[in-house]
């Protein structure tokens, strides 16, 4: 059982899940607020507070807790890895045949959307009153498919599959045309889609697409195309607090009101008792306040200054390169920051 904390430090400290209700939602730890509290920011004191604990890494998906740090640069973190972290996506679409029953326009949005795998970093922004690329600005793609009757087909058959020849156009179908010295310096890299299995359209014999696109680099502000990250998300570190020994059908009832894993029943001298073992995997449903001889025994809050960040990737780039390069650009808005504040006092 945790020991209480004083009345203001839950304040400043805790989120409290009520049953009518959440409190203490909001940051009061600022100078001056709370007698006794010296709550002055200083950078020694941040820098001992703050941490980073990576609890799982893998090529699309990361999550870890940052520990330490105010919403307000928790929530510029998350919307810069959404926004602000450049990528490659088709920007052109040239499209120069396309007998299929997609419109043009919808055809075009749909590979927009495709997640093009290149190294952003390898790239240049394009002047946006260039009316050809060049190969430190973008990358050229070709879509080229014809349906056929396949001459081997079953004679009695009627499922397409057997019938025709390259009726299903999928993203993998799309092929990387090198500009200039491109063949050589990516070499190495497979650039083109990141999946091959994205249904761009369906055809029939006679159909067939011949389409040329132009990927440029951008971010997520100007179109989410270019958004690197499927989900990146935060949520508070929850806390749940057992005010007293919960054992019998009452440990067993309220082991079922949370999450698998949170809550555990350990045997204590002959006893089934009710242990927290595992806070972190709750999804604060609250649904142990709607008992009414358990609500007075557990005390739900999220530490406010824990937040558990999720990162997936849409596989562009790994997801910790996304984590390292939005950290990259919150610094540069930093530097720009304080870039401007000297000019000004200068003026």
């Amino acid at each position: 059982m945790a020991a209480p904390m004083s009345n203001v430090d839950e304040i400043r400290d805790r989120v409290i899940l009520g049953e009518f209700g959440v409190k203490n939602v909001h940051t009061t730890d600022y100078p001056g607020n709370y007698p006794g509290y010296d709550d002055t920011w200083d950078l020694e004191k941040f820098k001992k507070n703050f941490r980073i604990d990576i609890v799982h890494s893998d090529e699309n998906m990361l999550e870890f807790d940052m520990i330490g740090i105010d919403a307000a640069i928790a929530n510029a973190f998350r919307r810069i890895l959404l926004a602000e972290v450049p990528t490659m996506a088709i920007e052109k679409a040239f499209i120069y045949n396309n007998t299929s029953i997609i419109q043009d326009e919808i055809l075009a949005h749909r590979l927009g959307l495709v997640p093009i795998k290149a190294d952003p970093r390898l790239f240049e922004y394009r002047n946006p009153e260039d009316q050809e690329g060049t190969e430190i600005d973008t990358i050229q793609l070709q879509l080229k498919v014809k349906c056929t009757r396949n001459p081997r087909a079953p004679k009695d058959s009627s499922d397409p599959k057997e019938l025709y020849l390259n009726h299903m156009v999928y993203s993998g179908d799309i092929k990387w045309l090198p500009i200039g010295n491109q063949a050589d310096v990516f070499a190495d890299a497979k650039i083109g889609p990141v999946h091959g299995d994205i249904l761009l359209a369906q055809l029939r014999p006679g159909q067939e697409l011949d389409i040329v696109m132009h990927c440029v680099k951008g971010i997520g502000k100007d179109h989410a195309k270019f958004s690197p990250v499927a989900t990146a998300s935060y949520r508070l570190l929850p806390e749940i607090t057992l005010l007293q020994t919960i054992e019998g059908e009452q440990a067993e009832r309220l082991k079922r009101c949370f999450s698998p894993g949170v809550i555990e029943i350990q045997n204590v001298n002959g006893r089934k008792v009710a242990k927290v073992v595992n806070s972190r995997l709750d999804t604060c449903s609250r649904e142990v306040l709607r008992h009414d001889d358990l609500k007075n025994f557990v005390k739900l809050g999220r530490v406010r200054d824990h937040f558990i960040f999720s990162v997936e990737s849409t596989g562009i780039l790994p997801a910790d390169v996304l984590v390292t390069e939005a950290i990259n650009v919150l610094i540069s808005k930093c530097q720009k920051f304080l870039t401007e504040l000297d000019a000004a006092e200068m003026d």
